[in-house]
């Protein structure tokens, strides 16, 4: 297993420090903040580890403060409700005495009911698009230099654009829609809130900047001030998130400085197995 996603299992693997009570920690990696996806992952795995017999379907979820990642973050679960079919759980995230995230998650006994889904969108096959490694070979000198470091690390995510001039020609104002493959670089073990977790964590990977796309810019300009600001995800069906799974994006609207994106998470054989919304700042700097 690559050594990038053995960490991230093991960042996803919260200790238990009182009832209720659980403490998390970031990859030392340089960030100067500590990645949104994260967040949501770890504080996700807080909550499941006080429910029994029902799983999660959706979750929403504010960022307050930006997180260090020098320091551990401490997940506080609030068990609000036990029902007969549904469970819910409030989580607050805390750094430095204060809260940075909160998140509300409910889950659900496992039941049969009406079914239906939009159709995935044709697309190219991950397998007919270039690896991340050749992506470096073929169109690195064409890459501006922050996009080729980004490139160059080492990830628990492999990721496979549909749109390649998004990321190796200059941005030019067009609609705001992406698709993306992306999977766990290595096998994950076959505890599906390991698979929850890791989608989640992947759910917030190029989403806010479909948003920019309208516009030209990109989040790796240095002129632009992007920042999520909440996240909602709901699960919908069983999945592999060491599978490819395509990440269908799109924004309707950006406005007063905030963008609104939206996801759809498939199979590569269709199903349907998640949906995303989440809403960001994108502030153009003086």
């Amino acid at each position: 297993m690559f050594s990038a996603v053995t960490e991230l299992l093991s960042i996803l693997d919260l200790e238990q420090i009182e009832h209720n009570i659980y403490r998390g920690r970031s990859p030392q990696v340089g960030w100067q903040r500590v990645f949104g996806g994260l967040v949501i992952s770890q504080a996700l795995v807080a909550a499941e580890r006080t429910v029994e017999g029902r799983v999660p379907h959706s979750l929403h979820a504010y960022f307050i403060l930006p997180g260090d990642p020098n320091v551990p973050i401490i997940y506080e679960v609030d068990r609000i409700r036990d029902g007969k079919s549904f469970a819910t759980r409030r989580v607050v995230a805390i750094q430095h005495g204060r809260a940075i995230f909160s998140l509300a998650a409910s889950f659900q006994v496992e039941e049969e009911g009406l079914d239906h889904a939009l159709t995935m969108p044709e697309v190219t096959a991950p397998d007919d698009l270039p690896s991340e490694s050749e992506l470096r070979e073929r169109f690195g000198a064409m890459m501006p230099e922050n996009v080729r470091r980004w490139f160059d690390q080492e990830r628990p995510i492999e990721m496979r654009p549909v749109d390649l001039k998004r990321y190796v020609g200059r941005d030019r104002p067009s609609e705001p829609v992406q698709y993306v493959w992306l999977r766990a670089t290595g096998r994950l073990p076959d505890d599906a809130a390991i698979h929850r977790a890791v989608l989640a964590y992947l759910s917030d990977m190029t989403l806010l900047d479909t948003a920019l796309i309208a516009h030209g810019k990109s989040i790796f300009q240095r002129s632009m001030q992007v920042a999520s600001l909440d996240h909602a995800l709901w699960f919908h069906r069983p999945f592999r998130a060491d599978e490819w799974l395509l990440y269908a994006q799109d924004s309707p609207n950006t406005s007063g400085a905030r963008g609104l994106t939206r996801g759809l998470i498939y199979t590569q054989d269709g199903r349907l197995v998640a949906s995303v919304a989440q809403e960001g700042l994108i502030r153009q700097r003086s």
